[in-house]
């Protein structure tokens, strides 16, 4: 038998933790975790980004015990490894290897690496008394908001102004590990059919709502079948609603709808938008390089849109002067509402980030409802919790705009994970982001 090639042999742990620690580092110092983990090796990316993701969800509790532990900050790389391996331990229940294996390969990395060996010695030194005192420890830090929630304080804060009855059941839903949940196209399959497909390939998916499915286990996407050809994207329920909210009644003024998708990248609701209809789809984004991913997008799904890379703030340097059916606003924002899939986020949000980034969605407004015909229609939609970013967005904008016309939307959809929440009317299984819709109705001209 040929042994094993040493590329196939899984990487180490002490090599993933230090991989690990630099994305936790990169996220502190105002980087977002998506550049920080493309940087690393490709062998160690996937493990890393499991391990970074576990660690930013729990670098509040993190943080307060390292602060217990040592009272003085280690220089920053130190740093970063020491908290990311108390986010990784702290709870026994919940980590991804044995604690005192991560305390060990914690300070193997700390040796192996240039900028921490002169710290190893203090790194465990504190991991092992955190072993050793981690009731107590953990007790301590009971009473910080921050190391409760592992969120900012801010954002604590606003979460309980904004959803009051809810504010705990959204943390808890923010720091749970999401499913992976897939759109089935409608012009090739039904999620029925699509999960038997799946099911003869020995992957368990389950239907949820109309167009999705959800996947018992995470996979790359290249080994789902139907992938690949485009009868499958991935895409979560909450965000599933977005086509069918803009689609529903609407009538084109001609012979097929005219539509735009503003600031559309990747282009996940262009392509629902032209699987559920046969219309003419423009999809906007300011980015070329976004713009490129539209286009790779509906490539693989094999639909065609006009994709153009333009600032939808300013119709005047794109617009043709022909009024839309339907313009789908997914506006730029703080993301609190899918932290879940990207708990980097709080982390790198600012609390003056919600003011600049509602002034930003209003001038969005501003901008494009004029483009609506008369009797068309506008959806406003945000992946945000936040109220500024939703609810009194759109009252603003109703009150400086008589002829708009609020319709029946979700609203404010908060984030859940599990059977037992609440689904949306698209999710019976109750595990989306959080989101907002809202549906403007033109009056008749």
């Amino acid at each position: 038998m040929t042994p094993a090639s040493p590329a196939a042999a899984a990487p180490p742990l002490w090599s993933l933790l230090q991989a690990t620690a630099g994305v936790v580092r990169a996220v502190g110092e105002g980087t977002s975790a998506t550049p920080a983990l493309a940087a690393v090796p490709a062998p160690l990316r996937a493990g890393t980004q499991a391990l970074a993701f576990q660690a930013l969800r729990h670098l509040g509790r993190a943080q307060a015990l390292r602060t217990l532990l040592a009272r003085r900050a280690p220089p920053a790389p130190a740093d970063a490894l020491l908290r990311t391996g108390l986010a990784l331990c702290w709870d026994p229940a919940q980590a991804p290897y044995e604690p005192h294996t991560l305390v060990n390969q914690a300070v193997e990395a700390a040796k192996r690496d240039r900028a921490t060996a002169g710290q190893s010695s203090f790194i465990n030194a504190c991991l092992r008394r955190f072993l050793r005192e981690r009731e107590a420890l953990v007790v301590r830090t009971e009473g910080s908001p921050v190391a409760r929630w592992n969120h900012p304080s801010w954002w604590i804060t606003r979460v309980r102004q904004d959803h009051p009855q809810q504010w705990e059941d959204i943390l808890r839903a923010s720091n749970a590990q999401p499913p992976m949940t897939l759109r089935v196209n409608a012009r090739r399959a039904t999620p029925q059919s699509q999960a038997e497909v799946l099911a003869a390939a020995g992957i368990a998916a389950y239907p949820a709502g109309t167009h999705g499915l959800v996947l018992q286990r995470p996979l790359p996407v290249h080994q789902i079948p139907g992938f690949d050809d485009g009868v499958l994207s991935v895409q979560d329920a909450a965000a599933q609603l977005a086509a069918p909210l803009l689609l529903r009644g609407l009538a084109p003024a001609g012979d097929r709808l005219r539509i735009l998708d503003a600031c559309a990248a990747p282009g996940g609701k262009t392509a629902h938008l032209l699987e559920l209809a046969d219309a003419d789809v423009t999809a906007l984004d300011v980015d070329p390089q976004r713009c490129e991913r539209i286009t790779q997008t509906l490539q693989r799904l094999g639909l065609p849109a006009r994709v153009l890379a333009a600032d939808a703030a300013r119709p005047e340097a794109w617009w043709d002067g022909v009024s839309f059916d339907g313009i789908l606003l997914d506006a730029p924002c703080t993301a609190s509402g899918i932290v879940r899939r990207h708990p980097d986020v709080r982390w790198l949000r600012r609390e003056s980030d919600i003011a600049s980034l509602a002034a930003a969605q209003a001038a969005l407004l501003t901008a494009l409802w004029p483009l609506v015909r008369p009797g068309g229609r506008l959806l406003y939609c945000t992946c945000s919790i936040f109220r500024a970013e939703g609810q009194a967005q759109i009252g603003s904008f109703l009150a400086h705009n008589t002829d708009a016309v609020l319709g029946p939307a979700p609203g404010h959809l908060i984030p859940q994970s599990g059977a037992k929440a609440a689904p949306v009317p698209d999710n019976s299984a109750g595990d989306h982001d959080g989101f907002f819709y809202a549906v403007l109705d033109k009056r008749p001209g």
